[in-house]
């Protein structure tokens, strides 16, 4: 192929949900890290560039049980494409990760030593080092872990000391390859940020060329034609695309003043091969749009006067198109493909356009507003995290002052990571599925009881994980409320008079006996105890639990350790299933975006019953290996054989085979999530979650960060002032919902405690 191009074909791009997968022509430019794309070959072939995405710093995304689709993300904007078949899928990701490669490396002078090595290491070589740097880290952390266990059994003292000496040394080590790690994560996230620069630096010189050749053309407008037209030259339409494709030095104007046969600038590649790699422009926005705000139309003098041609072509390019793309773009907007929603991707739509752009403009103005009905409208929604690089000297800070095995309970972090909702309320959402919760109480025998509680157990963690993004949501303040309840379908529950009837002595004295009501409360500060329940009183049972975070920071993550239990009560048969939790890590490589997981093995015994059930949740290796994955076995009374095993993704499909027999156990992924019931936050209580927080949800929403924290900062002020108030009077702590018994904390008034008969009357 000629020039830098190293691959070109067709594949479809998803554009919006009106027009969906629309075919497209696209070409790679291995020298600049550009994917173009075109409308069509032919449109390739005359320049008519529909579009492109800026290759630096970009990310490929496989999906493993597709095999023609993939998606390119970069700067927080992800593309999705889609091939033939799998073939011509790999082809196109093996080009473009070679092209991500090249175009990401620093361009270094690459010296050679005596002894004839060269420096051809690459930033893929860089990570996968540090992946095993990371490996052995954790492979030394379990060792001294080992060495501690045998200090403990040594009784001879020399051997003792032997030991001691031997732990110090290795735990001097650790520490070194903690920071080292850390302080190489660091660099690599400021080069980086040097390459941003530098890009901004060039667009800001494109743009000083742009403005040139926009006055120049404004001159030219005053000649007029024949035919009482002006003559309008083409450059104006092609110097975006021109730029990108040629340095500043090399762009020499040929100008056709014939409009019928329009041409473009031809780039120099030579020049090109020592350039920079991102030669991009802000005009580099406005590919898409040359015929869809009216600018094409007004070009032709059949259809325009010389006054509106002159306006609309020599000034809105650069000024009017300009407003609207930095209205909604920031600086780092790289493509005409990131307004793919706005503009459809498609034929001609000014009249669209103008309408979109209004209604949007009056949706930003109403939501900027801060207020309850916007908290309220949207509380169960979660956005993906902002940008690392954005807070990336704070991160850096907040990194230098941790160890491994650090516990993070004490440490503040910054409100940019914080989830918008109170723990409490995060507690609540793993009870989005009430009618599998329900159902336990309706089977017939003890088996088919713990196999219904294994079911309603695998599926509630995937309602808590709203987004793949690990979030910290709020530390609920001591004496904090929360309070819902979900609504059963029909068909679990039967509507009526009876039924629906208000529960004035439970939990939620305005939630109906056929429902699922929830309460929770912040029972502790040191340490962190969070006490819940939760019942139906028609199908008599009930959750009664509690528990406390411990954070420890592991070196490229932070684990998670869930302490405590909950009990589910099945008042008909006199069962108590007790379960326990697993522990949550927060994966991530320094100053990138972290995702969550799962990890640890929990139970779920009956003493009663005798049936009891293992569950495993599997954390991802560091090379290969699959997220999300969790195994479970189902016994007996006093049985060494499982009768029954779960293995699948805990947030996908799980599998349930019993002896030769295999089926889908649950499908998290196609099961509705029923939406809790929350009174309105202006008619809550002052401890209830949503009011306490409301301010800082809602300056969280709004992006005002600043805001946000000092709100949290009076919170947290205000718990700190009655602790001390509380101390200095000799004041103890009274619950307001819950009482410790024991280790235990149980709710004030159970169900067990409110019904009088057997039958469920009062």
């Amino acid at each position: 192929m000629a020039g830098s191009y190293i691959m070109e074909g067709p594949l479809s791009k998803w554009t919006n949900l009106m027009k969906g997968w629309q075919y497209r022509w696209f070409v790679l430019d291995d020298n600049v890290g550009l994917l173009s794309y075109y409308t069509s070959r032919e449109k390739r072939v005359r320049g008519e560039r529909r579009g492109c995405v800026r290759l630096q710093g970009a990310v490929i995304g496989i999906d493993d049980e597709d095999d023609s689709t993939f998606t390119i993300t970069v700067d927080q904007k992800t593309f999705h494409f889609q091939a033939k078949h799998a073939d011509e899928k790999e082809q196109w990701i093996n080009c473009l990760e070679s092209s991500i490669m090249k175009i990401s490396q620093p361009k270094l002078p690459s010296f050679t030593y005596s002894y004839g090595l060269a420096n051809n290491a690459t930033m893929s070589d860089f990570d996968k080092k540090l992946a095993e740097a990371d490996s052995y880290l954790k492979i030394l952390i379990e060792q001294i872990q080992d060495l501690d266990a045998r200090m403990k059994l040594c009784c001879d003292e020399k051997s003792f000391g032997q030991f001691q000496s031997l732990k110090s040394s290795a735990e001097i080590l650790v520490e070194s390859i903690k920071q080292t790690i850390v302080f190489l994560q660091i660099s690599k996230h400021n080069i980086m940020q040097m390459n941003t620069s530098t890009t901004k630096q060039q667009q800001h010189y494109r743009a000083d060329a742009c403005n040139t050749m926009q006055q120049q053309q404004q001159l030219q407008t005053s000649t007029v034609n024949g035919d009482g037209c002006p003559v309008i030259d083409t450059i104006v339409h092609r110097s975006a695309e021109c730029l990108v494709d040629s340095s500043a030095s090399d762009v020499q104007c040929a100008m056709n003043h014939d409009h019928h046969h329009p041409h473009h600038l031809q780039p120099n590649h030579s020049a090109l091969s020592n350039s920079l790699p991102n030669l991009l422009t802000p005009s580099e926005d406005f590919h898409d749009i040359q015929n869809q705000d009216g600018l094409s139309k007004a070009t032709n003098p059949t259809t325009a006067s010389p006054a509106t041609a002159a306006t609309a072509t020599a000034i809105p390019v650069f000024s009017a198109t300009t407003t609207n793309a930095n209205a909604d773009t920031n600086d780092d907007s790289y493509s005409s493909s990131d307004d793919d929603d706005r503009y459809y991707d498609a034929e001609d739509v000014s009249r669209e356009f103008m309408e979109a752009q209004r209604c949007r403009s009056l949706s930003k103005s109403i939501n900027k507003r801060p207020g309850v009905d916007v908290y309220e409208e949207d509380d169960d929604e979660e956005e993906g995290i902002e940008s690392m690089e954005n807070h990336g000297n704070l991160l850096t800070h907040l990194l230098s002052q941790l160890h491994i095995g650090m516990d993070l309970t004490k440490v503040v972090l910054p409100t940019f990571i914080l989830e918008k909702r109170s723990l409490l309320e995060m507690y609540s959402d793993f009870l989005a599925h009430p009618d599998l919760f329900v159902s336990i109480a309706e089977q017939s025998t003890a088996k088919d009881r713990l196999v219904q509680t294994v079911r309603f157990y695998l599926s509630a963690f995937h309602a808590g994980k709203k987004s793949g993004v690990a979030k910290k949501p709020y530390n609920p303040i001591l004496g904090e409320c929360f309070k819902c309840f979900y609504e059963l379908p029909q068909t679990t529950c039967t509507s009526t008079a009876e039924t629906r009837a208000e529960d004035k002595d439970g939990p939620i004295p305005w939630c109906s006996k056929s429902n699922l009501s929830f309460v929770a409360e912040q029972v502790s500060h040191h340490p962190p105890i969070s006490a819940f329940y939760a019942e139906c009183y028609n199908k008599r049972i009930s959750i009664n639990g509690y528990i406390w975070t411990k954070s420890k920071f592991l070196g490229l993550s932070v684990g998670v350790h869930m302490i405590g239990q909950a009990v589910i009560s099945l008042l008909d048969h006199d069962e108590d299933y007790v379960v326990t939790f697993p522990n949550g890590y927060g994966r991530s490589s320094i100053l990138t975006v972290p995702w969550m997981e799962l990890g640890g093995k929990v139970s779920i015994t009956c003493s009663k019953t005798g049936y009891s059930a293992q569950i495993e949740f599997l954390t991802k290796p560091f090379y290969g290996g699959k997220k999300d994955q969790v195994v479970a076995e189902m016994f007996g009374p006093n049985d060494k054989k499982a009768f029954a095993s779960v293995r699948g993704e805990w947030n996908g499909v799980m599998f349930l085979k019993q002896g030769n027999v295999s089926e889908v156990f649950l499908d998290t992924k196609n099961m509705p999530i029923i939406k809790k019931q929350v009174k309105p936050v202006d008619q809550q209580e002052d401890f209830e979650s949503r009011r306490l927080w409301r301010n800082v949800t809602v300056n969280l929403k709004s992006r005002n960060i600043e805001k946000a924290t000092d709100y949290k900062c009076q919170l947290e002020q205000h718990q700190r002032d009655e602790a001390k108030r509380r101390k200095d009077n000799c004041i103890h702590y009274e619950t307001k919902l819950f009482h410790e018994v024991g280790a235990h904390w149980v709710f004030d008034k159970p169900l067990v405690n409110r019904i009088k008969s057997p039958t469920g009357h009062n």
